[in-house]
């Protein structure tokens, strides 16, 4: 393996979260801590992040521009760098499990490096992980690959943050301080959500192809809410099953037809106020829906438009496949549609050609008999 030596080119440091995204498809909504890890592997999630992480090297190596690459050992980045066919040279050591000491400790190393930019494939956790080992100075991009990724210093999917970097490594991006965010994983998971802003990150700015940070849902939407519940129910059929994805606004729609919603998990019900699911997961997911006889209700994360890919990974690729995208019913309130800049609704499920398939122009629900259609990216 050729190593490049360090200070003739540009320097990229990459380092990744090996267990990032895990407990997404199984319905823990994040892996903060040893515990819930464990039981993420009990329930048998599958890893997220190498998968992320070797599409974001495999992309950068195919430009085959001059850099020198940087990265830990193992399942912190040499791993899949080699499966990239990517010369690098290794920074720290790692054990075969690491925690997120081992993220502070090596973006700290890669600092002192003098790196151009830090790459990293995690969520909001690693992200401030990141912040505890670099603080605001050292430039840093997310390549998303967690279950909650409501910060704004991560690229809209790992195609995007490699064209970042390699604008960045080129000096054609100025950077901004974007907004380090992360939740209370335990509030999370007994369905409050505590969104914390813990500081500010300096990251490229490269415009659309960088996420937005997360809004919260404005107290003044109550009434467009309101309408949108109406309007879904009583388009509602009594055989039909309705997965109830996570949000307030689906919360409303929920409340409507007789269910308690978890306003953070995913949810089913029959049409007639049936409950077959509280707090589903993937597994679950399959189990119950039936193609023909199935429906996806779905809200944009408030601020970023993402649809699919943030928060709600048990409805998977598998799960959409098997149910349907012409059974999609997409609902937000005007306001939340308009706030967004630009006005436009993303997806990142980790399955290209789905993401390819789901984006185009769609209706989306806003109030009683009310619509408006709004482009997919």
């Amino acid at each position: 393996m050729k190593h490049e030596k360090l200070g003739q080119v540009p320097t990229l440091g990459f380092l990744l979260n090996p267990v990032a995204g895990m407990g997404g498809a199984v319905g823990l909504k994040g892996t903060d801590g040893t515990a819930t890890l464990k039981e993420a592997l009990r329930r048998g999630a599958k890893p997220v992040s190498p998968k992320r992480g070797y599409e974001f090297l495999s992309k950068l190596a195919s430009h085959g521009k001059h850099f020198a690459l940087l990265v830990p050992p193992g399942p912190m980045g040499g791993d899949i760098a080699e499966g990239a066919g990517l010369d690098y040279q290794s920074v720290g050591r790692v054990g075969p499990r690491t925690t997120g000491r081992d993220t502070i400790r090596i973006s700290s190393l890669m600092k002192k490096r003098n790196v151009k930019l830090i790459v990293f494939c995690g969520g909001d956790g690693t992200a401030r992980d990141v912040f505890k080992g670099v603080d605001s100075e050292m430039p840093v991009l997310g390549v998303p690959a967690g279950v909650k990724v409501y910060s704004s210093v991560f690229a809209i999917n790992p195609n995007a943050a490699v064209e970042i970097a390699i604008q960045f490594l080129e000096r054609t991006l100025p950077t901004r301080q974007g907004e380090l965010l992360d939740i209370d994983e335990k509030k999370y998971r007994d369905n409050q959500l505590s969104v914390q802003l813990l500081g500010n990150l300096t990251t490229p700015d490269s415009g659309v192809l960088m996420q937005n940070m997360k809004m919260p849902t404005k107290a003044f939407e109550g009434e467009e809410l309101e309408a949108i519940a109406e309007y879904v129910k009583e388009e509602t059929q009594p055989k039909i099953i309705y997965v109830l994805g996570p949000g307030t606004t689906v919360q409303r729609i929920g409340e409507t037809l007789g269910v308690k919603k978890n306003v953070l998990g995913v949810d089913v019900v029959r049409g007639d106020g049936t409950v077959l699911g509280n707090d589903v997961d993937e597994a679950a997911l399959l189990k119950i829906v039936i193609p023909g006889q199935t429906k996806i209700i779905v809200s944009p994360i408030g601020g970023q438009g993402f649809l699919f890919g943030r928060g709600n990974q048990q409805i998977s690729p598998k799960v959409l496949r098997k149910i349907g995208l012409e059974n999609l019913i997409i609902v937000a309130s005007r306001t939340k549609l308009t706030s967004l800049v630009p006005r436009r609704l993303l997806v990142d499920t980790g399955d290209s050609e789905l993401d390819d398939q789901l984006r185009d122009y769609r209706r989306v629900i806003t109030g009683y008999m009310e619509e408006m259609i709004v482009k997919v990216e």
